[in-house]
C-alpha cells in the first residue's frame, strides 16, 4: 500500500511539473503583453508590476505606420488555416473510410505509399514545391497558401484506423436499405466520427495558423502575409519592442484557445477511445 501510494505521489509531482512547462510560457507571455518593454527585461521577473499596460495591444494592431495590416494578415491566417482544416478532413475521411473498409488491388501497396511520404521531411521538397507553385502562376495568392496542404498521410492514417473498428453490420444494413455509398459515407459514417474530425480539426488548424516556412517563401505582397510573417515583420521593424510582441503573440494565440476548448470535450472523447482500441 505504501508503495502504491508513493507511485501516485510521484505521479502526481511529474504531472504537475509537466503542467508547469506547459502553462509558465503561457502565463509568461500574457503577463509580458500587458507590461511595458523596461519592465519585461528585469530580473527576476516581476510577474505583476500593478500597472496594466494595454497601449502594446493597440500598438501591436496598428502595426509599423499605422498600416492596420496586421487585421488582414489575421484574416489570411484564419482563410488559410480553415480551408486547409476542411479540405483535409473530408478528404482524409474519404481516403481513410475506402482503405479501411472497401477490399481492391493494391490497397496495401497504396496505403504504404501513402504512409512513405510521411518519411520525407517538408524541407525536402519545398524547392521544387516553390518551382511548381511558380509555374502555376499561384504564388502570393490564397492559392499558393492552401493547395499544397490540401490534405496529408497523417490526417489519411487517422482516420483509416479509426474507421477499421466501424461496425460493418450497420453498413451493411445501409445497404440493403437501399442507400449509396455516398449516402452511407455523409449520413452514417460521418456523423460517428466526430472524435477523430475534431483531434485532426485541432491539430491541422493549429499547424497551419503556425506555418511560416512556407509562406515565407511563397507570398511576397504585406496584403497576403499571414500571422508569422506579420510577427516577424513587426519584430525587425518595431525596433524589438518585447511588450508590443508580446501582445501580437498572446492576440494570435486566441484562435487556437478557442478551437481547442470548443472541441476539447471530442479531442478528449478521441484519445480516451484510441486507448481503449489498442
Amino acid at each position: 500500500m505504501k508503495e502504491f501510494s508513493f507511485f501516485k505521489v510521484l505521479i502526481w509531482i511529474v504531472l504537475i511539473f509537466a503542467a508547469g512547462l506547459i502553462v509558465i510560457p503561457l502565463l509568461f507571455m500574457f503577463t509580458a503583453s500587458i507590461m511595458p518593454a523596461t519592465e519585461i527585461l528585469k530580473m527576476p521577473y516581476p510577474w505583476f508590476t500593478g500597472e496594466i499596460h494595454w497601449q502594446n495591444y493597440w500598438n501591436g494592431i496598428k502595426g509599423p505606420y499605422d498600416s492596420f495590416i496586421y487585421i488582414r494578415n489575421i484574416f489570411n491566417s484564419i482563410v488559410v488555416s480553415s480551408s486547409v482544416t476542411f479540405t483535409t478532413v473530408i478528404l482524409s475521411a474519404i481516403t481513410g473510410y475506402s482503405l479501411a473498409k472497401f477490399d481492391f488491388k493494391g490497397k496495401t501497396l497504396i496505403f504504404m505509399a501513402i504512409m512513405g511520404t510521411m518519411m520525407v521531411p517538408f524541407e525536402a521538397i519545398m524547392v521544387p514545391l516553390y518551382m511548381v507553385a511558380l509555374n502555376l502562376g499561384i504564388s502570393d495568392s490564397y492559392a499558393g497558401l492552401i493547395l499544397p496542404f490540401l490534405t496529408n498521410a497523417f490526417g489519411i492514417f487517422m482516420m483509416r484506423q479509426y474507421l477499421i473498428t466501424f461496425p460493418d453490420d450497420m453498413l451493411d444494413s445501409a445497404r440493403i436499405d437501399g442507400a449509396g455509398e455516398f449516402e452511407i459515407f455523409w449520413r452514417i459514417v460521418l456523423p460517428n466520427c466526430k472524435p477523430v474530425i475534431a483531434t485532426l480539426a485541432v491539430l491541422t488548424f493549429r499547424t497551419q495558423w503556425d506555418n511560416l516556412l512556407w509562406p515565407l517563401m511563397v507570398i511576397q505582397s504585406e496584403e497576403m502575409k499571414t500571422i508569422p510573417l506579420y510577427i516577424t515583420r513587426f519584430l525587425a521593424e518595431t525596433n524589438t519592442d518585447e511588450g508590443i510582441m508580446m501582445a501580437i503573440a498572446a492576440t494570435a494565440s486566441i484562435p487556437i484557445f478557442i478551437l481547442f476548448f470548443t472541441m476539447s470535450k471530442y479531442f478528449i472523447n478521441s484519445g480516451v477511445h484510441s486507448g481503449s482500441k489498442s
